[in-house]
């Protein structure tokens, strides 16, 4: 005859469930304010980790195919990739600047034109009027006050102390002592995690890794394709200043969807100048590109990289732009993806009855 367990207390079953409940939304609550106060700094750390992310990989790849120690591989790394900057900007740095500057000047009298057309109309009053100021807009933002002065302040902090070139070589110097010795940063993670979680913790910590590079990996290949084809399209319509335009819409489109929009702007714009024709063909190409990128390229990309879903994809975008900026906004679909990555290796996965 076997003993019963004694019956659970309801009682003491709904305080654990409140205080379980408790505990969580203080911890999110406080990793919230932490990131609204000093998100930049949390930016600039995740950014270096992306560069450590990259280097680390690929000498990892050389180390294996060569039998070269590790920092023989990575110093090799960091050598091509300074070699092929080096040369880009000595062959053709000359002819971007130059076309950079000559985009500007063109974007910035397109973005005149355009105001005074709207500020002759009734609606485009209505809209320069409810526009911000940093967006050419009539309306005057107000200084905010106490906690919220502090938090502007706080998460400025790294733009006013080094600018953006500081900023970027921070990033860089950072991500680089990162990838020299990987190992000394996480273990140290790991120290201030309880024993019982530290197994875990690494094993997340490493899936979080290989994603952020299947993630980089793929969409450079992307970002390579769009540039090369924004610039032959254009070269071919005979629109001015197609080599910049080209590395424009290369560059933007780092961040999907919504770096597709932001790099055909200054394209159509410059289209315009030209003609209604040569904007509405530009308008096409651009199309064109992005329809061979998302039904073509992506699927093809995804098979050996990461598949994201495109509304989790842009809802993250929203919500880190809104919060941290545009730096947010830049890194919000590759911590999406890492986040995503560990939220699936920590999670059982649903069987088949528990489906929708």
């Amino acid at each position: 005859m076997t003993d019963n367990a004694p019956p659970a207390d309801p009682q003491a079953e709904q305080l654990a469930r409140i205080h379980h409940l408790l505990r969580l939304a203080l911890t999110v609550t406080v990793l919230v304010v932490s990131i609204w106060l000093v998100g930049d700094v949390l930016m600039v750390l995740f950014a270096a980790t992306l560069v450590a992310v990259i280097l680390h990989n690929l000498a990892g790849h050389l180390e294996r195919r060569t039998r070269l120690p590790y920092w023989v591989a990575l110093s090799i790394v960091v050598l091509i990739i300074i070699s092929a900057l080096t040369a880009l900007i000595w062959s053709s740095g000359p002819e971007i600047s130059e076309q950079a500057l000559r985009l500007r000047a063109a974007l910035s009298e397109q973005a005149r034109t355009l105001r005074d057309r709207m500020d002759d109309s009734t609606p485009g009053r209505m809209i320069l009027d409810n526009l911000p100021s940093s967006f050419g807009g009539n309306e005057h933002s107000s200084g905010g006050s106490g906690f919220g002065s502090i938090a502007g302040s706080m998460t400025g902090f790294v733009t006013s102390a080094f600018g953006a070139a500081g900023t970027l070589a921070v990033i860089l110097i950072a991500g680089l002592y990162f990838a020299i010795s990987p190992e000394i940063y996480v273990n140290g993670m790991l120290r201030l995690v309880p024993r019982e979680y530290r197994m875990r913790t690494r094993d997340l910590l490493l899936t979080a890794g290989q994603t952020l590079w299947a993630w980089t990996a793929g969409q450079a290949l992307d970002m390579t394709v769009v540039g090369l084809l924004s610039f032959i399209g254009l070269w071919i319509i005979g629109v001015p200043l197609a080599l910049a335009l080209g590395v424009v819409a290369g560059l933007a489109n780092f961040i999907p969807y919504i770096g597709a929009f932001v790099g055909a702007v200054p394209a159509v714009l410059i289209g315009l100048s030209q003609g209604t024709r040569e904007g509405l063909t530009v308008l096409g190409l651009y199309a064109a590109i992005q329809f061979f990128e998302g039904n073509v390229m992506a699927p093809l990309i995804q098979r050996h990289a990461v598949k994201m879903p495109p509304g989790l994809t842009i809802l993250s975008q929203t919500i880190f732009g809104t919060i941290l900026g545009i730096p947010g906004l830049i890194l919000a679909s590759p911590l999406t993806a890492a986040l995503l990555a560990m939220m699936d290796r920590a999670t059982p996965q649903l069987s088949d009855d528990e489906r929708v």
